[in-house]
Protein backbone atom coordinates (compact mmCIF):
# COMPACT_ATOMS: atom_id res chain seq x y z
CA UNK A 1 0.00 0.00 0.00
CA UNK A 2 1.51 3.22 -1.04
CA UNK A 3 1.94 6.47 0.62
CA UNK A 4 -0.41 9.64 -0.09
CA UNK A 5 1.17 11.42 -2.38
CA UNK A 6 -0.05 15.37 -2.94
CA UNK A 7 -2.79 14.94 -4.89
CA UNK A 8 -4.57 12.28 -2.17
CA UNK A 9 -3.89 15.02 0.50
CA UNK A 10 -5.39 17.87 -1.79
CA UNK A 11 -8.33 15.74 -2.88
CA UNK A 12 -8.86 14.60 1.34
CA UNK A 13 -8.56 18.63 2.12
CA UNK A 14 -11.39 19.46 -0.12
CA UNK A 15 -13.25 17.26 0.94
CA UNK A 16 -12.78 18.48 4.56
CA UNK A 17 -13.67 21.90 3.48
CA UNK A 18 -16.62 21.26 2.03
CA UNK A 19 -18.00 18.91 5.14
CA UNK A 20 -17.12 21.68 7.76
CA UNK A 21 -16.88 24.74 5.88
CA UNK A 22 -13.75 27.04 6.46
CA UNK A 23 -15.21 29.14 9.13
CA UNK A 24 -15.45 26.16 11.54
CA UNK A 25 -11.39 24.68 10.19
CA UNK A 26 -9.95 26.57 12.83
CA UNK A 27 -12.26 25.50 15.64
CA UNK A 28 -11.69 21.89 14.53
CA UNK A 29 -8.20 22.18 14.15
CA UNK A 30 -7.51 23.92 17.76
CA UNK A 31 -9.98 21.26 19.22
CA UNK A 32 -8.00 18.28 17.85
CA UNK A 33 -4.62 20.16 19.06
CA UNK A 34 -5.98 20.47 22.48
CA UNK A 35 -7.54 16.20 22.47
CA UNK A 36 -3.64 15.52 21.52
CA UNK A 37 -1.99 17.44 24.20
CA UNK A 38 -4.29 15.85 26.68
CA UNK A 39 -3.68 12.45 25.42
CA UNK A 40 0.24 13.14 25.34
CA UNK A 41 0.24 14.22 29.20
CA UNK A 42 -2.11 11.48 30.34
CA UNK A 43 0.24 8.99 28.61
CA UNK A 44 3.12 10.22 29.60
CA UNK A 45 1.60 10.46 33.25
CA UNK A 46 1.01 6.99 32.99
CA UNK A 47 4.36 5.56 32.52
CA UNK A 48 5.70 7.56 34.91
CA UNK A 49 3.14 6.65 37.40
CA UNK A 50 4.76 3.07 35.76
CA UNK A 51 8.23 4.05 36.54
CA UNK A 52 7.41 4.99 40.26
CA UNK A 53 6.04 1.67 41.65
CA UNK A 54 8.88 -0.16 43.62
CA UNK A 55 9.87 -3.57 42.30
CA UNK A 56 8.72 -6.51 44.27
CA UNK A 57 11.16 -8.20 46.51
CA UNK A 58 12.89 -11.33 44.70
CA UNK A 59 11.14 -14.74 46.00
CA UNK A 60 12.53 -15.99 49.16
CA UNK A 61 12.64 -19.71 49.25
CA UNK A 62 9.93 -21.21 51.70
CA UNK A 63 11.50 -22.19 55.30
CA UNK A 64 12.58 -25.39 56.07
CA UNK A 65 9.91 -27.35 58.18
CA UNK A 66 10.88 -28.26 61.85
CA UNK A 67 12.30 -31.31 62.54
CA UNK A 68 9.53 -33.36 64.11
CA UNK A 69 11.72 -35.96 66.14
CA UNK A 70 13.67 -32.83 67.92
CA UNK A 71 9.96 -31.95 68.75
CA UNK A 72 8.89 -35.35 69.73
CA UNK A 73 11.87 -35.45 72.07
CA UNK A 74 11.12 -32.18 73.56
Amino acid sequence: MAGLGTTEILILLLVVVLIFGSAKLPQLARSLGKSARILKAETKGLMEEDDDKPQPAAAQPPAAPADDARERAA
